[in-house]
């Protein structure tokens, strides 16, 4: 029960974090709200969407980035830049293998790859974020190879400063 209450604690304060390093505050797009509603147009919405989608995953310990994320990330890039209003944050995400610390670390270096590819695309960096999760949120949940590899991944959100 502690280490629940340990985990919900460090996800708070990397929350928090997240919200104060931005600088004001945002509210992520196509959760389906009624103020997302008003404050998006459609052509935003869209573009959110196409940003969100596209999961790029990760080979086990490692965050380089395969042929297929720079293709993914490559498609994104254009949408980002033609929406200077909208923000993304990069998630990164590892499996349950490995210390706590060690896979916030790696998947630090997940998200930054991402970043710094996109930056190199030429997105702004005044339009990205990036936030490692570690291990504290699988995508699937279990042990083994099938449900590890859809964990190492870095996921896409997209919000609209308020």
């Amino acid at each position: 029960m502690n280490k629940i209450r340990a985990l919900k604690l460090l996800c708070l304060v990397l929350a928090l974090t997240l919200g104060f390093a931005a600088g004001c505050a945002k509210k992520e797009v196509g959760q389906g709200g009624d103020d997302d509603e008003l404050a998006m147009t459609e052509s935003e919405r869209e573009a959110a969407a196409n940003i969100s989608n596209g999961i790029i995953y990760f080979e086990y310990d490692r965050y380089d980035l395969a042929a297929q994320s720079k293709d993914t990330l490559s498609r994104k890039a254009p949408v980002i830049k033609q929406f200077p209003q909208l923000r993304v944050t990069i998630e990164g995400h590892c499996d349950e293998r490995g210390t706590e610390e060690y896979n916030l670390a790696l998947g630090e270096r997940r998200a930054r790859a991402a970043y710094e590819f996109l930056l190199n695309l030429g997105v702004p960096a005044s339009q990205m974020d990036t936030v490692s999760f570690g291990k504290l949120h699988p995508a699937v949940p279990g042990s083994g190879e099938a449900a590890w590899a859809k964990n190492r991944r870095d996921e896409f959100k997209v919000f609209k400063p308020k």
